[in-house]
């Protein structure tokens, strides 16, 4: 890995350690209301890029044309897809952890090459071990006593899902053009789908939002305005592979701060099923296994 490379895998480094700790925020912001909250924080965001953009519009790199169809085009699909996986995580927050929430979020580092049988990519003997190692591990950690799978658990693989493909749509949208702008145009189309959606289905209130202030603050500035900005700025210089590797570890920084800040415990059997699902994360990203010399397709 050279300097350039390194340069970038700290940055979503510090992407991963922001998300892990924005479960906690976001456990605490359902006061709120979910769909407030997140109308919230995604307006937010978008208020916190302004002043990048206009520095980016009055002091313009030569040669780049900021404002091109792709990045308007694929703000406007993140926003969208963005709005579906933010609010459908934000509900299944409202009964699962920080920790466990963070976990099956990160499903979608697993769900990613799966959808690539459907362009024709044949599965290696990596994904179908980490897809195996992926089940038994949800299944440790998701299934209660009384054998229920939770809706609120269908919510957050219902989000890593959509997550994985928000990543694609970033890997095929983001190498063209500013990464703020296109950061600001999806949180702008996510919030305003968001809040509409919060003034008709919830008690929307902007005095239950002041109640949620310091978890509005962080997940809008940091998680949202900061992080979805340089997650797009890292991916324009690194591969998905190596991307999708390094913002997996917000499982880890999500138990870690659930424990820290929240004094979170999961079970034991709720622990294995994380060390499952992380190794499954971990070797869905490896390079094929080979036997014999020859790689295992």
């Amino acid at each position: 890995m050279n300097k350039e490379s390194f340069k970038y895998s700290l940055i979503l480094l510090l992407v991963a350690l922001i998300w892990g700790a924005a479960f906690v925020a976001q456990s605490m912001g359902n006061a709120a209301g979910p769909l407030s909250f997140n109308a919230a924080r995604n307006i937010l965001a978008a208020i916190s890029l302004l002043p990048i953009l206009i520095h980016h519009k009055t002091h313009p790199k030569p040669g780049k044309n900021h404002w091109n169809r792709s990045i308007v085009i694929g703000g406007i699909v993140c926003g969208v897809v963005l709005a579906i996986a933010s609010n459908a995580q934000q509900y299944g927050l409202m009964y699962a952890s920080a920790g466990k929430a963070g976990f099956i979020t990160a499903m979608y580092i697993v769900i990613v090459p799966i959808m690539g049988l459907f362009v024709k990519h044949k599965p290696n003997l990596n994904m179908v071990i980490s897809l195996v190692l992926a089940c038994i591990g949800l299944y440790l950690l998701c299934w209660t006593n009384d054998g229920a799978f939770t809706i609120y658990d269908g919510f957050l693989l219902f989000c890593a899902f959509l997550y994985a493909i928000h990543i694609l749509v970033i890997a095929h949208f983001g190498v063209r053009g500013d990464a703020v702008l296109m950061s600001m145009i999806q949180f702008l189309v996510c919030g305003t789908v968001t809040l509409i959606a919060a003034i008709l289905f919830e008690d929307f209130s902007i005095t239950k939002l002041s109640g949620s202030i310091i978890p509005i603050l962080y997940t809008g500035i940091l998680s949202s305005g900061v992080g979805y900005t340089l997650q797009i700025i890292g991916q324009q210089h690194l591969d998905a592979t190596l991307s999708s590797l390094i913002l997996s570890l917000e499982s880890v920084f999500a138990v870690l701060s659930g424990w820290v800040l929240l004094g979170e415990v999961l079970s034991f059997r709720e622990i294995f099923g994380c060390v499952l699902m992380f190794v499954a994360i971990i070797l869905a990203q490896c390079p094929p296994l080979k036997l014999n010399n020859k790689s295992l397709r």
